[in-house]
């Protein structure tokens, strides 16, 4: 491996990364430096997860080529998020502490324009900003960029992921045909290439690790339980990692909201991060976050974007993401700069076909796990308390005055007696709550099938539901279906017989999830119309009338769960599946 002096550095940015304590460049530092310093320098799309150096990758090279006797800017980088934007503009300023000439501004959204447009009046040569406020302040004549060397695209992917495609089109066209583009992502999807192909010239490829895949020190884990078991399972996964510092990802901000108000009534350092959270509580959270006051974060794919911290030990998907590339996001979160990490995924058996579509795309394997015991949970924590105990320091000074009255008070103990009291002061409340807890059931494969057809072939335990929504307010029955998904947080409810009249409907559903289904529409609206749900009477002898008798001929009557209904709608069970959930899911999403 090369040193930094010897890929050419300027002697200022030497001292500069020295004082930051780098030692050798990161793979994708040694690659694209030399590259970037070129006097000719060719369009670069360099595919690296985040935590691989990228920042540095190109920062360096531009603070060496930065015209200081210029007060224009000279190069732009553009990335998806406000925290990732403050974050690249503060790691440039530390890369430039000894070129006190060069200008560095962050142009952001949520922040004081005028601050930011006098800064790039001061002469900024170097911006680091959002595409939505950059193309603000472009329309309003306020950034001129016709100087521009080059452009960076920094999580290209995730740009495009959050719908900022006419603006960075947009940008790019008010830069010099003869500009460098340089394109950094971790995956590369169609609409990326694209973008690609229309705004590079003959670009050349750099890829650290293979092309969208996940970091390669990353150890991913999944565990397969039923969906009424997944907050459960989650509680016992985290109680098995007494370390634990991660990140849980949820699909919807309700189910983020949920999640993260059940850890924290039940004791545990956790928050939530959504959209509905104003700019100051974000950072507020984020703040807690990144200092290690809070142990786990909840978040949606959205609000997560940008987030960058170092050192998460866990990566937890309470949900799989539609996409591959939102998990190999997700995943390179962890194992970060050249450090061990993992992924767990706490999937139902109608996920399964997910978990075989990431590893073929992954070219890893997930390794399937039973759900930690509470005898396992409890060895975990009670040895974690031990090594905290061994390998404390102990400040004698400080502690000796006390030490007399305290061998006084304990002096009537043995040796025994003082450990297991010791040890039961943290340990009791994990005793307590896993003795006599069952363990969590795994469902097999056979079991699921036959339960499948058990109640495709209507013999399964149906409760019936008259709710009072139908044709006058639009519903159908995939979106009621969606509404069962999305108020009660699970995907797996087998849903029986709809039928929807004209002023209401009925439905039936797995009875095992009864007070999942009352308790989920509870205090819920449609186009602010109340939702009123109550358990109807059943058919007598399965094929009698219901109790609530109107317009049959409004009735969208569908006489079979699983498939068969299923296809009847969307074509065939693969469709369905991507319309039913995945579609809908999107828009609730963050």
């Amino acid at each position: 491996m090369n040193s930094f002096e010897e890929l050419g550095l300027d002697k200022n940015i030497l001292s500069a990364i020295k004082e930051l304590n780098f030692e050798n460049p990161m793979p994708v530092q040694e690659k694209i430096i030399p590259m970037m310093l070129q006097e000719n320098p060719q369009d670069i799309i360099a595919l690296a997860q985040t935590g691989t150096g990228k920042t540095a990758a190109f920062g360096l090279p531009i603070i060496h080529k930065t015209d200081t006797t210029l007060r224009q800017v000279q190069y732009l980088i553009i990335a998806p998020t406000r925290e990732l934007c403050l974050q690249i503009a503060d790691d440039l300023k530390d890369y430039a502490a000894f070129n006190k000439d060069i200008k560095i501004a962050a142009i952001f959204g949520g922040s004081s324009m005028d601050r930011q447009i006098q800064k790039i009046k001061q002469g900024a040569q170097i911006i680091s900003a959002t595409p939505g406020r950059l193309n603000d302040l472009i329309n309003r004549g306020e950034v001129n960029l016709n100087k521009v060397k080059a452009v960076i695209l920094d999580e290209a992917d995730e740009m495009l992921n959050m719908g900022f495609k006419e603006e960075l089109e947009a940008i790019l066209e008010t830069t010099p045909k003869n500009r460098n583009t340089f394109l950094f992502s971790a995956t590369m999807p169609n609409p990326l290439l694209s973008i690609a192909n229309r705004y590079m010239k003959n670009p050349v490829e750099v890829t650290i690790g293979k092309k969208n895949s996940g970091a390669e020190n990353v150890e991913h884990i999944s565990y397969l339980v039923h969906a009424r078991d997944k907050y459960l399972a989650l509680k016992r996964i985290v109680d098995s990692h007494p370390n634990v510092y991660g990140i849980v990802f949820c699909r919807t901000r309700q189910e983020t909201k949920d999640v993260s108000e059940k850890l924290m009534q039940d004791g545990y350092n956790a928050d939530a991060l959504h959209g509905d959270l104003s700019q100051s509580q974000r950072e507020a959270v984020l703040s807690k976050f990144r200092t290690r006051h809070l142990r786990l974060l909840v978040a949606t794919d959205v609000a997560a974007r940008g987030l960058d911290v170092d050192d998460l030990t866990h990566i937890i998907n309470y949900d799989l993401p539609d996409e591959l590339e939102i998990y190999t996001h997700r995943s390179g979160r962890t194992g970060r700069a050249g450090k061990s990490g993992t992924s767990i995924v706490i999937a139902n058996l109608k996920e399964k076909y997910k978990l075989n579509t990431i590893e073929k795309q992954l070219g890893k394997k997930f390794t399937t796990l039973p759900v930690p015991s509470g005898r396992e949970i409890c060895e975990r924590q009670l040895f974690h308390l031990i090594d905290k105990v061994e390998k404390v320091e102990v400040d004698t000074v400080q502690v000796e005055p006390f030490l007399p009255k305290i061998y006084e008070k304990l002096e009537w103990m043995d040796r025994n007696d003082l450990i297991q009291r010791f040890v039961s002061i943290e340990f009791n409340r994990f005793l307590e709550y896993y003795k006599n807890i069952p363990d969590l059931y795994i469902p097999s494969e056979s079991k699921f099938k036959e339960r499948e057809r058990s109640t495709r072939g209507g013999k399964g335990n149906y409760t019936r539901y008259f709710l009072n929504l139908g044709v006058t307010d639009d519903l159908k029955p995939a979106q009621l279906i969606g509404m069962i998904n999305d108020f009660t947080g699970m995907r797996d409810i087998e849903i029986g017989e709809i039928e929807i009249l004209k002023n209401f409907s009925f439905f039936e559903a797995d009875s095992t999830f009864q007070n999942e289904i009352i308790e989920g529409f509870k205090g819920k609206k449609l186009k602010k119309r109340d939702i009123n749900l109550e358990i109807a009477e059943k058919r007598r002898g399965g094929g009698g009338k219901p109790k609530f008798n109107s317009d049959r001929k409004s009735s969208g009557g569908y006489k079979k769960s699983g498939f068969s209904r299923e296809k009847r709608d969307f074509g065939d069970k693969k469709d369905f599946k991507r319309k039913s959930s995945f579609s809908r899911d999107k828009k609730s999403r963050d």
